[in-house]
């Protein structure tokens, strides 16, 4: 998936150096670009902000390596009631535990107040 990722960036960048025509240009490789941006996906947290830190494996000789720590994430579907509406949202467990408590809508709409791109209309 990655080499198929990297061959098609290299196609745009090789087309795009070519002497086309501006309007030619955004008409055929827009949707490819779209495609391109869909593929890559990010550890993020929806509503949460959550995302991987780096720190150190620390052996039992306190040699030190570099490591990444992952957020847990899940991709959720949740209804909302009041919108008459499911969606589908990538989220960390806290993040669950806390719509559990609260209840969706009041959680999106907190999250939405603190600045949060939720990617919906409340």
């Amino acid at each position: 998936m990655i080499n198929r990722t990297l061959s098609i960036n290299r196609f745009v960048q090789f087309i795009c150096k070519l002497s086309l025509d501006i309007t030619v240009k955004t008409t055929i490789f827009a949707p490819l670009k779209n495609y391109l941006n869909l593929i890559q996906m990010s550890r993020v947290c929806q509503l949460t902000g959550k995302k991987p830190i780096s720190g150190n494996n620390v052996s039992h000789s306190n040699r030190k390596t570099k490591r990444r720590f992952l957020p847990n994430l899940h991709k959720k579907r949740f209804y909302i009631p009041e919108k008459d509406k499911w969606i589908t949202l990538k989220v960390s467990s806290s993040a669950i535990r806390n719509i559990n408590k609260l209840g969706v809508y009041e959680y999106l709409k907190r999250q939405q107040k603190a600045g949060f791109d939720i990617g919906i209309e409340l």
